[in-house]
């Protein structure tokens, strides 16, 4: 009987510790998945202390006559509004002194900042994470903000031919290529799969109105001289021209974080304009704007980093490559012309410091906690991260 009871307690404590050890691992194995992001969950909850959207800026056109409600639908007497941008933002508890206002690049949206295409979590709660407070701008005329007092143009982005563009777009922000049946096939850091893709076309818009980037920066230096203590700016792509004259226009802009810029023009001091290296399709080909010199030296006196990914050659017979390849050529005169007169900025090629694989859309790929980490640490170094 004893021998019995010894048996059942064995076998009784076999099992608590078989169970423990399935607990153990368990925990373990969801401990690595959180540390490696795998399933886009994060370890760290997020306290929010405040949150909302707003617009800034904008104006509005009158139309002539009187409004009449027996003829309500008419425009006689009313207004058409449009032209400012939707913020959204979150502050965390204990929210660093600056905060960050993310600009999009061309045909997107604040959706850039935001989970990727397989879900993975974005910029957006990264910072916030991180201890900062997040401001997303869909810009005049894009996204929410898609209201223009001016009529549709045949050089609205993408506005002749929004049905069509999904191979133009993928090849040219080097997201990958296509096989020879058509199949898209991703580079290295692209999250892969006919889901992914589909997921990455849907973040395209349209404009409602003419491009105006002058517009943009304008109302983007309304955001800017709401901050008390200013912002660093984050700008993606065709953001960077929005960002230099954002950064010209009001002295709120206190850094900038500029991943690929390029598209739209850089700016240089107007006597000292820079060389044009042309892609193989000239249309594609980086471009710049002089200043007064008056203007120019404003962004001498702020921290500017840019970032670029993989991919990128000059003469590639990928018209992505190459067209990537002249706004890098540029970026470099641009970020040594700042540093000439005195200022500080600093061009980072990912591939140079061993980070490969990446596309236009560092943001929202396999490695982006790694691309945030680094934008982080520069944040310290230039000692923005109080």
């Amino acid at each position: 009987m004893a021998k019995l009871e010894q048996r059942r307690y064995s076998r009784l404590e076999g099992a608590k510790m078989h169970l423990k050890q399935k607990i153990y691992h368990s925990i373990l194995t969801a401990s690595v998945l959180l540390s490696l992001n795998i399933g886009f969950v994060s370890a760290t909850p997020i306290t929010i202390e405040e949150q909302g959207s707003f617009t800034v800026g904008g104006s509005y056109k009158q139309h002539a006559g009187k409004f009449t409600q027996e003829n309500f639908v008419a425009e006689d007497g009313q207004r058409a509004y449009g032209d400012f941008a939707y913020v959204e933002y979150q502050k965390p508890v204990k929210a660093k002194k600056l905060p960050l206002i993310f600009q999009h690049g061309g045909a997107q949206s604040k959706r850039t900042w935001e989970s990727g295409p397989d879900g993975r979590e974005g910029f957006n709660t990264m910072f916030l994470r991180a201890g900062y407070s997040v401001y997303l701008v869909d810009q005049p005329r894009s996204g929410e903000a898609n209201l223009s007092t001016e009529a549709v143009t045949p050089d609205t982005p993408w506005a002749s031919n929004p049905m069509y563009g999904d191979k133009t777009l993928y090849v040219l922000s080097r997201i990958g290529h296509y096989d020879e049946k058509g199949n898209p096939v991703p580079n290295a850091q692209f999250p892969e799969g006919e889901e992914n893709y589909q997921a990455f076309q849907q973040s395209w818009t349209i404009g409602s109105g003419p491009l105006d980037n002058d517009l943009n920066a304008d109302v983007l230096a309304k955001l800017f001289n709401r901050q008390k203590d200013g912002a660093v700016l984050v700008s993606h792509s065709m953001g960077g021209t929005i960002g230099w004259r954002t950064a010209i226009r009001t002295d709120k802009v206190k850094a900038i974080i500029a991943y690929e810029p390029g598209g739209t023009p850089f700016v240089f001091p107007e006597n000292e304009m820079p060389k044009i290296t042309d892609a193989r399709f000239k249309a594609l080909s980086a471009s710049a704007i002089g200043v007064p010199m008056e203007d120019f030296l404003k962004l001498t006196r702020i921290p500017i980093v840019l970032y670029y990914g993989d991919y990128i050659k000059i003469g590639s017979e990928n018209v992505g490559e190459d067209k990537w390849g002249t706004e890098y050529a540029m970026a470099q005169q641009f970020v040594a012309a700042i540093n000439r007169h005195g200022g500080d900025a600093a061009l980072v090629h990912l591939p140079d410091i061993g980070i490969k694989g990446n596309s236009h859309f560092l943001m929202q790929e396999k490695n982006n906690r790694e691309i945030m980490e680094l934008a982080l640490k520069w944040l310290k170094e230039k000692g923005l991260d109080n």
